[in-house]
């Protein structure tokens, strides 16, 4: 078809299929065409931008961007676009601004646009405001695994591990298949010192699903060291050939480095559960200690999908029960006991069972639970 014959539109989908297939100089070139027929088509300003964002051409985009929003100062996708470049171009305050005004315009509650302002907050290092971009996506969309485990990914880098367990958990509840947030999931058991655990959810992954080697050798040296699995085990070949793929020829300053990290300073070998293969020894930071609440205080917990219950200790505990068709008519102590086991080879912590206040708390530690009140 003639261009003197496709629509503004016409020009914005063939574009949009080709920055879809990562053909971005094809794209950018439908996209100036379509500009010079259709100069006051904000679309494809904005379509332009975000062609020049992927290819890294960072003050292109963002007077593309700019174009689009002389057109309308308003246009949210122009406004989250035009902060993303500024970020890149180390105008964080240009961009925390830009990321406002779509807060003041009311699109709080577009889950998508949230997660896209979050994960780019994210990328500079911007991790409080991520988090809180992330926590509205969270908010408009409570079933959204990206939400979830991307508030597991910014409650970890801001040191709260517990938090973290309970969002990448709550993703995991979303979707099971999820392996991206696993497979994080089993990195920070690992760091935590929570070896069985960690390797209960590497086993479920697959080798083609992981593109760091990180994991991909933790998984292999948990799996020789619990199962005691000699280098040629069969059960190890597929792993092995992945890290091959993903990490190419072994480095001799890292193999020399994973050496050193094995030692202990008085020359010994580090405990196998507790190997860092490449020195990324992360201290574990403990729960801050709360002041004891009095048992008729009013408090709200959530669980894993996402239900939250409202009580004292005792009641949330009985609510969470009968929440559970299995467990309705069963004795809470059976019901704790059970929890507790499965959270225990999951996370590795051990969850109390001596009480109510005790359970949750524990619970709350080891990411099965999060307490909201």
């Amino acid at each position: 078809m003639s261009e003197a014959f496709l629509s503004s539109d016409d020009f914005d989908e063939q574009a949009h299929q080709l920055y879809n297939e990562g053909r971005y100089d094809d794209a950018l070139a439908i996209l100036k065409d379509g500009i010079t027929l259709y100069p006051h088509s904000i679309e494809l300003h904005v379509g332009m931008a975000y062609a020049y964002l992927a290819r890294e051409d960072f003050a292109w985009a963002r007077r593309s961007f700019e174009d689009a929003l002389a057109l309308d100062p308003d246009h949210e996708d122009g406004l989250a676009g035009v902060g993303e470049t500024r970020l890149k171009l180390g105008d964080r305050a240009g961009a925390i601004r830009a990321f406002e005004r779509i807060l003041q315009l009311g699109f709080g509650d577009d889950h998508e646009l949230m997660l896209q302002i979050g994960r780019a907050l994210f990328r500079e290092g911007l991790i409080p405001a991520a988090h809180r971009f992330f926590d509205l996506a969270a908010q408009a969309q409570p079933e959204s695994a990206d939400a979830a485990a991307s508030l597991g990914y910014a409650s970890h880098r801001l040191g709260s591990d517990a938090t973290a367990l309970y969002w990448l958990r709550r993703s995991l509840e979303i979707d099971p298949q999820y392996a991206e947030a696993r497979i994080y999931l089993a990195n920070l058991l690992y760091d935590k010192g929570e070896s069985e655990a960690a390797l209960h959810h590497l086993e479920r992954t697959q080798p083609d699903e992981h593109f760091d080697e990180l994991a991909i050798w933790r998984h292999i040296e948990l799996k020789k060291t619990i199962y005691r699995l000699p280098d040629e085990d069969p059960e190890l070949a597929p792993w092995i050939a992945r890290l091959g793929e993903v990490a190419g020829e072994p480095d001799p300053v890292d193999m020399l480095l994973a050496e050193v990290e094995a030692q202990q300073p008085d020359g010994s070998a580090r405990d196998p559960n507790q190997l860092e293969l490449f020195g990324v020894l992360l201290t574990e930071l403990h729960a801050m200690q709360q002041r004891p609440r009095q048992q008729s205080e009013t408090h709200q917990v959530a669980n894993l999908a996402g239900t939250v219950f409202r009580g004292n200790w005792e009641e949330i505990l009985l609510q969470m029960k009968e929440a559970e068709s299995d467990w309705a008519g069963a004795p809470l102590a059976d019901y704790m006991a059970s929890l507790a086991r499965r959270g225990q080879a999951e996370t590795g912590v051990v969850i109390p069972v001596t009480g109510a206040e005790e359970f949750i708390r524990g619970s709350a530690e080891a990411g099965v639970l999060r307490i909201i009140l």
